[in-house]
């Protein structure tokens, strides 16, 4: 493998911290928390005493001050390790910086030191029952009224849903605009109005707690706006989704890199027609195609990381990212499925569980049509 040059000694040390601390506080527990719905919330606890959490927010606000390359060591650990239910990389790195980069001094100071502890849990409500990738198309509102906002709307699809204390919610201020309308207000679960619906049964990712979430009147103080202004939402959630791409992008080559030697072990280890199945040249051949295809993977997302820790990954590479890794990401499980066999298609079978889990990345923080269209737009 081409080395990571991106990682020092330091950095490789705190990855080993992450594994050891997954390997003793998650993977033991992963199987009974796909049969709750969600993971405990101790879990978060423990992650966010050890600094886990938030790791690069400023230490005025409760983080550690660190670069993004932990928070991608962090979010690659438990993707390597099959823990689809830990929504720590949403958490941290995508409602956190939100808050971060555009809430006032206030914000700050109430919510950032409560999620980098693990006391809050944050999600973000952007998908709706009729609007997925298209943000324009929102329905939800959030109409001022005096010194507070009563919002409305549902949402669907939403991490962290379940356990979630606040929300980034994405709700149009002034209906009659379209993105010009949108904004973003920090919502607290416990409101008035504010219901939880059902912990969505999917395919895959089954410890992941992924709800429906509906506003009725809920009153929204005027003061968690985030931005100066309202109606800027839009500018807003497109400043930061490069962000959320290039972490859909390093859990999907980290999946690909574990699936491939899970898979490599096995065949060394089942026989067929009383040999290995790594004597088949057809085995040899896929697992050499698929080493080649991950590693030319892991390079290109290993160089959009150098970007974004220079700020400089742009709208159109990270959606040629998100789309080329997670299209792998699913092409890898599948041919490791068939390796395995029978046996692949259990789900006590590491790879079956990674296989299921896979399957969304191609959808959510934004289809892969939708990055190809983005691409398009690009030329």
């Amino acid at each position: 493998m081409i080395p990571r040059t991106l990682f020092d000694a330091d950095l490789e040390g705190f990855r080993d911290s992450v594994r050891k601390f997954l390997e003793q506080e998650a993977a033991p527990y992963h199987e009974q928390w796909e049969k709750d719905g969600q993971v405990s919330r101790e879990l978060w606890q423990k992650a966010g005493e050890l600094g886990f959490l938030c790791p690069t927010m400023p230490e005025e606000y409760g983080g550690v001050g660190a670069d993004f390359r932990y928070s991608a060591v962090i979010m690659e650990e438990i993707s390597r390790a099959g823990l689809s239910g830990i929504g720590w990389g949403l958490h941290s790195d995508i409602v956190a910086p939100y808050i971060l980069n555009y809430g006032s001094e206030e914000q700050k100071q109430a919510y950032l030191p409560k999620l980098a502890s693990g006391e809050m849990i944050g999600a973000i409500a952007m998908t709706e029952p009729g609007a997925g990738s298209d943000l324009q198309g929102v329905k939800t509102t959030a109409i001022k009224q005096g010194d507070h906002y009563l919002l409305n709307g549902s949402k669907t699809f939403i991490t962290n849903g379940q356990l979630a204390d606040l929300v980034v919610v994405v709700a149009k201020t002034d209906p009659k605009e379209g993105a010009k309308g949108t904004s973003l207000l920090l919502v607290e679960t416990a409101s008035e109005g504010f219901e939880k619906g059902q912990n969505l049964n999917k395919v895959g990712m089954k410890a992941q707690d992924t709800s429906e979430l509906f506003f009725q009147d809920v009153k929204v103080p005027a003061g968690n706006l985030l931005g100066s202004m309202e109606g800027q939402g839009f500018f807003q959630l497109m400043q930061e989704l490069p962000a959320e791409r290039l972490q859909v992008a390093l859990t999907a080559v980290a999946a690909a890199e574990a699936a491939w030697q899970w898979t490599l072990d096995y065949v060394k280890e089942r026989k067929a027609f009383d040999k290995p199945v790594i004597a088949f040249q057809n085995t040899r051949f896929k697992l050499a195609e698929l080493k080649a295809e991950i590693t030319a993977a892991r390079v290109f997302t290993d160089r959009c990381l150098e970007l974004h820790l220079d700020k400089k990954l742009d709208i159109p590479t990270a959606a040629m990212l998100k789309q080329h890794t997670t299209d792998l990401q699913c092409k890898v499980m599948d041919e490791c499925v068939q390796l395995h066999g029978g046996y692949g298609y259990m789900w006590e079978y590491p790879i079956a569980r990674a296989w299921a889990d896979s399957r969304v990345q191609r959808i959510y923080a934004g289809t892969n049509e939708i990055m190809k269209e983005i691409v398009a737009r690009s030329f």
